[in-house]
């Protein structure tokens, strides 16, 4: 059979798994009769939320008599270790760009990372059904970006297919009116430019594991391409370790995809992607050759995390009030349980402690493995992220990141005076009637806590877009901290109308009345830049007395409400933030009012000293 093997790739929102979506439809995957909801390749229940895609996943669709395999890969740039190891499990890429917002931070990254594995792209304007849409500035665009990527001359004559994925409508003319029902000229593109893959089903087998499964059945699952040869369920074979040692195993089960389905197969040739299991530790980059004619692929490179977390049980008065999963082998097991399934993620226990060094490709890679755990029944607490350093020829250098940020020009004039306190370095600066586009270059230290300010300023209409370019020398500046003090309990107890009330005037809070409260918790920010420790479980004294405006009714401010993410941008080096199945809660790590402004204090000595 003819086979193509493809990935979707894309800058966040630009229509990846919609436009997957409609490859599987109109390739009759499905029954006529059968419901299929939206985005069905984003299987996990945060994926449907947040509406992004976090895991590669493959899936295969039949057109005509060839056989496409397609992966639809992440476009948030947290997760880009995914998009670096399934380009070689594929011969071309599908570049999907959205025909209002044009090249994107991700979508140079992608492109880049195509053009390094020397793959074939076809280009996809998508969305051009918008009433904003402006596909020929937008090719343009792409054109510039092919050039300034270094693309050769056969890569900047790329195929252009224009679609609006949500209408499931495509055609190769710019122009909106042509736009027809069906995706035959994009099936007609990949068979036609992308390339079959190497057949050589009678060579000694070579298969390299690209992407991890995991169940707790079997352990590790390795889903990649035969690169040459014939595997067999059964057949005892080799593994070439990273190490350089060879591991023989059984292969215990082999799967294919079809559709949404994975299904097990007896056999599978070169140029098939399949799942290998038998070798519970199998590792990304590992190579499966016949016993006796090991010969291993070259290995994947995976990205080193920018970012970590310190992990830690929860040690607050609330300890095993909301959780299943409260003491530190639970936590450690469930933390080295997701290291199988992602290889991007580092995990290190401190010693003599409860404690965890939990370190990702960034913010978000992190707060979804803290948000998944919740949703497991997982108490623990974590701390403020921070970068990670390293020595690079004597030198010491942080992460640095490629950041696109869109506001209103009336206020680019702020964002541009931030992201200047923070060592940004301004690239390109472009105007439209309304809004403006600046290019900066940011340490990664420097976006730590900087959404919740952007958004302020921007009034929520701003959009920033970021991805990590490099490591650089560290910049010596101090960033990131919150300037203002937070509101801290003093007394455990429930928090009443009449505290919370009386505490207005020194900040705004973070909490209603008739809330569990206990002594260390933050239950607000202050107006001021020190921390105030305040009650708000005071209830009003009951006299006799009765005046005509004591028995009035409070009416308080509606409490901020805060996302996770919100919350570890939030919060301090002394701060923590207590993570439940129902409940985030901001704390102090010192929780005892008097032994936390004896600390606070001699720290504001060795400051003043320094």
């Amino acid at each position: 059979m003819d086979i193509r093997n493809v990935a979707i790739i894309a800058h966040v929102d630009h229509g990846k798994t919609t436009l997957v979506d409609k490859l599987l439809k109109f390739s009759h995957v499905f029954r006529d009769n059968q419901i299929v909801g939206e985005c069905v390749m984003d299987s996990n229940a945060i994926e449907r939320e947040r509406g992004i895609t976090i895991l590669s996943k493959n899936t295969a669709v039949q057109y005509k008599d060839t056989k496409i395999n397609i992966l639809d890969t992440p476009g948030h740039a947290d997760f880009a270790g995914e998009v670096e190891r399934i380009m070689k499990m594929v011969d071309g890429v599908v570049l999907v760009v959205d025909a209002y917002e044009g090249t994107m931070p991700q979508t140079r990254f992608v492109l880049k990372k195509a053009f390094e594995a020397h793959l074939k792209p076809i280009v996809v304007i998508n969305k051009v059904d918008k009433p904003s849409a402006r596909p020929a500035e937008v090719l343009d665009e792409v054109l510039e970006l092919f050039i300034d990527l270094g693309a050769d001359e056969d890569d900047l004559d790329f195929p252009v297919c224009y679609c609006s994925a949500m209408n499931g409508t495509s055609s190769l003319d710019m122009d909106p009116s042509t736009q027809k029902e069906g995706m035959d000229p994009l099936f007609e593109m990949i068979i036609k430019y992308i390339p079959a893959p190497s057949m050589d089903v009678g060579a000694p087998l070579q298969f390299q594991p690209a992407i991890l499964d995991y169940t707790d059945f079997v352990g590790r699952i390795g889903v990649g391409r035969i690169a040459r040869g014939t595997i067999k369920s059964g057949d005892v074979v080799s593994c070439c370790r990273l190490d350089g040692s060879i591991k023989q195993f059984r292969i215990q089960k082999l799967f294919g995809y079809f559709g949404l389905n994975k299904f097990e197969i007896k056999e599978g040739y070169a140029g098939d992607i399949v799942a290998v299991s038998g070798l519970s530790d199998i590792s990304v980059g590992e190579t499966i050759c016949p016993v006796g004619q090991e010969d291993p692929l070259p290995k994947l490179n995976i990205s080193e995390p920018t970012v970590q977390m310190t992990f830690g049980t929860n040690t607050s008065p609330f300890v095993g009030l909301d959780g299943k999963s409260v003491t530190a082998t639970k936590i450690e097991e469930r933390l080295f349980k997701e290291v199988q399934r992602d290889v991007s993620l580092r995990v290190q226990r401190v010693e003599k402690s409860e404690e965890w060094i939990v370190s990702g490709r960034g913010e978000l890679h992190l707060s979804i493995l803290i948000e998944n755990m919740r949703r497991e029944g997982f108490e623990f607490q974590v701390s403020r992220p921070r970068v990670i350093t390293k020595e690079i020829d004597g030198v010491l250098c942080e992460p640095f990141e490629y950041v696109v940020v869109d506001a209103p020009s009336d206020c680019i004039g702020s964002v541009i005076e931030m992201l200047g306190n923070r060592k940004g370095i301004m690239e390109t600066m472009t105007n439209t009637e309304t809004q403006t586009r600046v290019v900066y270059i940011v340490p990664s230290r420097g976006l730590i806590g900087f959404n919740t300010d952007f958004m302020t300023v921007t009034k929520g209409y701003g959009i920033i877009n970021h991805s990590f370019l490099d490591y650089r020398p560290m910049e010596a500046f101090r960033v990131g901290e919150r300037q203002a003090g937070v509101l801290v309990s003093m007394a455990q107890g429930q928090s009443t109308a009449y505290s919370i009330g009386a505490l207005e005037d020194r900040g705004a809070m973070f909490i209603s009345p008739g809330e569990d409260i206990y002594e260390g918790m933050i239950v607000g920010v202050a107006n001021k830049d020190l921390d105030l420790a305040v009650n708000v479980v005071k209830a009003k004294q009951q006299t006799n007395t009765r005046s005509s405006n004591k028995d009035m009714t409070v009416v308080l401010k509606k409490p901020i409400v805060m996302s996770l993410e919100g919350c570890l941008e939030f919060i301090n080096e002394d701060e923590l933030v207590e993570v439940t199945p129902n409940h985030i809660r901001l704390r102090k790590k010192i929780l005892d009012t008097v032994l936390r402004k004896k600390y606070d204090a001699s720290r504001r000595r060795e400051e003043e000293t320094v």
